[in-house]
């Protein structure tokens, strides 16, 4: 009796052995998720000018224009240019 119960407990070990290896085969196999996205990308840094008054950098899109050239303010346009 206990020959068989020994003879069961191996075929049963050997079964869940064989099940676990083919599992783990699959899952080598199984094509792996795409990475989730990444953060978006930056903008494109915005084109700097310097002001013709004092000097100062500041981007394109906020400096005053003037007859002589971009500037930081209207004061600065102003004493510039007069």
């Amino acid at each position: 009796m206990v020959k068989w119960l020994l003879v069961i407990a191996v075929v049963v070990l050997g079964y869940l052995w064989w099940r676990q290896q083919r599992l783990e085969k699959r899952r080598a196999q199984r094509p792996r998720p795409a990475p989730p996205p990444g953060p978006a990308q930056a903008a494109a840094p915005a084109p700097m000018v310097r002001c013709r008054h004092c000097g100062v950098h500041l981007p394109a899109a906020d400096a005053v224009r003037g007859a002589l050239g971009p500037y930081c303010s209207d004061e600065h346009r102003r004493l510039a240019e007069g």
